[in-house]
């Protein structure tokens, strides 16, 4: 297999990023949700309009996973104002990591993992943080994998429907 680079995604990418982000987000979670719940939730939350506004967003970066002229999987991270939940200027939150399920298991993930952490330590920020759905347990296991620890639980609503997410962080810097 070819090598796979990591690279930012821009305003020019909006489709690309509107297509995989449709896509990996059903393959994870269409089984466990309705088809009315997933309709809901991949018009509106990734729609060219919200889509161009997190990238237009200065707290928010997203980056492909690219093999060949293919973006094969995509991550967003967070910073300050931007974070969806904690907000601490010290921490990065990493809000999304996706892959196209033909290439699970093929470190595309890892990849995108080291590059969240790599940044991370570019912004001098203490730990990073996300959301994992509770029913998500291989994205569970990436993350403990990877260090990171379980510290709290919210609620993520897909549609109508309520769903917990397991809360995960990773200490980067030492506690001063």
């Amino acid at each position: 297999m070819e090598a796979i680079y990591i690279t930012r995604a821009t305003n020019r990418n909006l489709e690309q990023l509107q297509k995989i982000g449709r896509v990996t987000f059903s393959e994870t979670f269409s089984a466990g949700n309705t088809d009315e719940n997933m309709t809901k939730y991949l018009e509106e939350g990734f729609s060219i309009e919200k889509l161009a506004a997190e990238l237009s967003n200065e707290g928010s970066e997203f980056y492909f996973a690219v093999l060949g002229d293919q973006v094969i999987g995509y991550m967003k991270l967070n910073v300050g104002q931007s974070q969806t939940e904690i907000q601490d200027e010290k921490a990065l939150e990493i809000e999304r990591i996706y892959v196209l399920k033909e290439y699970h298991g093929k470190k595309v993930g890892q990849l995108l993992y080291e590059k969240a952490i790599q940044i991370a330590a570019q912004k001098g920020v203490d730990y990073a943080w996300l959301g994992v759905w509770e029913e998500n347990p291989r994205a569970i296991s990436f993350y403990k994998k990877n260090g990171f620890v379980i510290f709290d639980k919210h609620i993520f609503k897909l549609g109508d429907d309520e769903q917990t997410d397991i809360m995960m962080k990773i200490q980067l810097k030492e506690k001063g």
